[in-house]
């Protein structure tokens, strides 16, 4: 056990991502929306400049047309009498297309940790864009022949925090049963709630959201493992004056989402703070995983923190390269850091996760890239000595 992270001998064994086969370069669909503001010339040219800006270049999606013309795609309508799909329509489509991308991220994860479904003995499904009974935990334990007495929690409707949050919940199942071996699966198909454009707030919700399934696999660490993230304290915390500033609500036609210009600054004004109860000491870790809610957020924890470029490069890279996946960001953050590592045949590296939700809520973690389980005892011996 590492004196400095206590509890890293629970780790994130193995990780694993899926994305849906629809790939849509962040022009094309600024052009789509455009299209659809022949009368708003003033809106289109804001929602144009919103789309270059926010540091996406490319989205994932479940939803074909995205890729057509304005006339095919219902979720941007045009005319006086819209086809706009209801609620309903959205969640079949959620309940359609969420279990094949599951079901993916979570064979990858469990070749990486190199375990059978067998072993698992807990399960927490995450998702906040879609809700359908009996959910992804009951299908995922018929798919993979789990037991049927396997621990499951579905964990719902908690925004982009949640990713993390479920980290941190399977860490504290481990600890308080040592031998538990727990899978986490996040399934986010954010584009179904997609809301006609009215107003600038409707386009800045649009410009950065994509689909995408994770799973990671939380456990205790043998011989065999390689490059896994040992799992350190961590918590959750309600930050003050916050809690109208982003909003997720249920509606006629999808989620109807409200995200505030103050975000940045609000995670300004009290992340310091936070990070320093969290870390305990004036050292800084090396590794920074940030979800990236959005360009400005990346920049805001950038700039209070004191960080090089270096240190906020997998953020801002998952963020371009994907978009704001919701609760699975911060775990895609965490892939792309984990596998660079992996390349540079790094040594054991401190790092801190954060996520962020409706709250607003933070959601701030320890953890520790460690090559090997050898690596670690080596490095006890030789404080020992």
């Amino acid at each position: 056990m590492n004196p400095n992270n206590p509890l890293s001998d629970i780790a994130i064994l193995g990780m694993g991502t899926a994305l849906p086969v629809h790939k849509v370069a962040q022009p094309d669909i600024a052009e789509l929306i455009a299209s659809s503001l022949v009368d708003r010339p003033d809106l289109a040219r804001f929602g144009k400049r919103i789309f270059r800006s926010c540091g996406v270049e490319t989205r994932y999606t479940v939803e074909p047309s995205y890729l057509g013309i304005l006339e095919e795609c219902r979720y941007i309508p045009s005319g006086e009498q819209p086809d706009i799909p209801t609620t309903r329509e959205r969640m079949d489509t959620y309940q359609r297309e969420a279990l094949p991308l599951a079901i993916r991220a979570a064979e990858e994860a469990m070749q990486d940790a190199q375990i059978s479904s067998e072993a698992i003995t807990q399960m927490i499904t995450v998702s906040c864009t879609g809700q359908y009974l009996p959910g992804l935990d009951v299908q995922l334990i018929q798919h993979f022949g789990l037991s049927a007495r396997v621990n499951r929690l579905p964990l719902i409707f908690q925004g982009c925090a949640a990713g993390l949050k479920a980290i941190q919940m399977a860490r504290d199942v481990v600890q308080g049963a040592p031998g538990s071996v727990v899978l986490i699966v996040c399934v986010e198909l954010c584009t179904l709630h997609f809301q006609p454009v009215q107003d600038r707030e409707a386009l800045f919700a649009a410009s950065f959201f994509g689909d995408a399934a994770s799973a990671s696999i939380v456990g205790t660490p043998e011989a065999k493992h390689r490059d896994y993230l040992g799992l350190g304290t961590g918590y959750s915390v309600l930050l003050p004056d916050s809690t109208e500033d982003m909003t997720w609500k249920v509606a006629d036609y999808g989620y109807d989402l409200h995200l505030s210009p103050r975000i940045p600054k609000l995670l300004g004004n009290h992340l310091q703070e936070e990070l320093g109860l969290l870390l305990q000491s004036e050292h800084l870790p090396e590794l920074w995983a940030i979800h990236p809610g959005g360009r400005g957020i990346v920049d805001s924890v950038q700039e209070v923190m004191n960080l090089k470029s270096e240190q906020t490069k997998y953020s801002r890279d998952v963020l371009r390269d994907y978009g704001n996946l919701s609760s699975n960001t911060i775990l895609f953050v965490m892939q792309a850091m984990r596998m660079d590592m992996k390349n540079q045949e790094q040594s054991s590296t401190e790092g801190v996760a954060m996520a962020f939700g409706p709250g607003l809520t933070a959601e701030l973690m320890k953890f520790t890239y460690v090559p090997a389980l050898t690596s670690v005892m080596e490095e006890q011996d030789h404080v020992l000595l």
